[in-house]
């Protein structure tokens, strides 16, 4: 198994300025590939205290790669309903090629009703622009002379630069959360699957079937197989009381952050996006406890945070990779540190066989 950090602001500026946040993250990110891990992820949201430092994964990711030299450089996600697949396809290949070949491109629907209504993208048709732009991306990296006539795009004879690093492309992921069609589209294209398991991981296990049936279906053979990556919170400190001390209060503060830019969804619904109304209320009510005592976070000391990460592997079925979320909820960097310090030292060794 392989392991990484995935980056999702939720400051608010009282918190932490765009500044200081983007400066922890960085400085996170250099002491992960010191310390052994394989990945930085980072999302794309506008907007909101939620995600809305980070409008360019690619930009910050630009970052990261020039102060590190293995780590891969993952988009978790960018939205290609709000982006041109022309664009969207020679910004991830600049970066591939500035990063040496290190990119790997993650792809999510969106979901926050605010965002489609300001940039003026009805939401009802995002699952088609979503997949219509990411076949269109993938397109673009192998072929020479595309031509795309959508409802959302159109060009003729379209080369794109520069070409892709990695051939023929960038590994695509793709992020699915609770509609079983997604998780069998993505198989059925061949991406991997990225995953937040918030609650129980058991019940992820029926959708990572769905997932894999697909991509057996449509790949069975060929030699490309099945890629999950799971994002979960992450504290490490030297005693379980005092990780869980620390995972309350700023689990708390995530949470706070993401209910209010979910909020829209207790007086809307959308046909695209069912189970989605109520979705903030859920969020409110929720104890950060019950992330940490059902898998939805990994708290504890050195030894307990082993034991957890083996019993989420084998509730959820098992993953290709886990991208721990150190600091949710503007958590300081001290804080964040030493429970990248103590997962890399002391957790890492004993778990990275699984």
């Amino acid at each position: 198994m392989r392991f990484g950090l995935s980056f999702l602001p939720d400051c608010k500026p009282e918190m932490k300025s765009p500044q200081t946040y983007f400066s922890d993250a960085l400085e996170l990110s250099v002491q992960a590939e010191l310390g052994g891990l394989d990945s930085v992820k980072m999302t794309e949201h506008y907007l909101h205290h939620y995600g809305g430092y980070c409008p360019s994964p690619l930009g910050f990711l630009s970052a990261v790669a020039a102060r590190t030299n293995s780590v891969r450089l993952i988009t978790g996600c960018v939205l290609p309903v709000f982006h041109h697949p022309i664009q969207l396809a020679a910004e991830a290949a600049q970066l591939d090629a500035l990063s040496g070949g290190r990119l790997d491109v993650g792809f999510a629907r969106a979901y926050l009703p605010d965002e489609f209504d300001a940039l003026g993208v009805p939401m009802d048709e995002s699952n088609d622009r979503y997949r219509e732009t990411i076949r269109a991306v993938r397109r673009i990296w192998t072929e020479e002379n595309v031509t795309e006539q959508t409802p959302f795009f159109s060009y003729r004879d379209v080369t794109g630069r520069p070409r892709p690093t990695q051939q023929p492309h960038p590994p695509m992921w793709g992020a699915a959360v609770r509609t079983p069609e997604n998780f069998a589209w993505l198989g059925t294209e061949g991406l991997g699957l990225l995953i937040t398991p918030m609650i129980s991981p058991h019940e992820f296990r029926g959708q990572l079937d769905l997932y894999r049936d697909a991509f057996q279906v449509a790949h069975g053979g060929s030699g490309l197989r099945p890629r999950v990556a799971a994002s979960l919170p992450l504290v490490v400190a030297e005693t379980d009381e005092q990780a869980e001390q620390i995972a309350e209060t700023y689990l708390r503060r995530y949470l706070d952050v993401w209910a209010e830019a979910v909020s829209p969804w207790d007086r809307r619904e959308s046909s695209a996006y069912r189970g989605y109304s109520g979705f903030g209320w859920m969020l409110r009510g929720l104890k950060p406890s019950k992330l940490f005592t059902e898998g939805g976070a990994i708290v504890g000391s050195p030894a307990t945070v082993i034991d957890r990460i083996r019993a989420f592997n084998h509730h959820i079925g098992g993953v290709d990779q886990i991208l721990w979320q150190i600091d949710f909820g503007a958590m300081p960097l001290p804080e964040a540190r030493q429970t990248l310090e103590l997962f890399c030292d002391q957790v890492l060794p004993e778990v990275k066989s699984l």
